[in-house]
């Protein structure tokens, strides 16, 4: 879960941060079509996303003492 939160959160940072380079990621450019409050809740929703499953890996997994 935790590779899965990282890449998840890493892909919603990219999504905001692309566009300022005329870039995109082509399967998730449907997004800014929506509008660009929509499309910025849902990048902003996708990094919260990740870094919960992130972090709760972190909680879940214990280490052998």
């Amino acid at each position: 879960m935790k590779r899965i939160g990282a890449y998840i959160a890493l892909a919603g940072v990219l999504l905001i941060v692309l566009p300022y380079f005329n870039l995109s990621i082509m399967f998730l450019s449907q997004i800014d079509e929506l509008g660009e409050a929509t499309a910025l809740a849902i990048k902003i929703g996708l990094i919260l996303i990740g870094l919960i499953l992130f972090f709760m890996d972190k909680l879940t997994t214990k280490k052998p003492q």
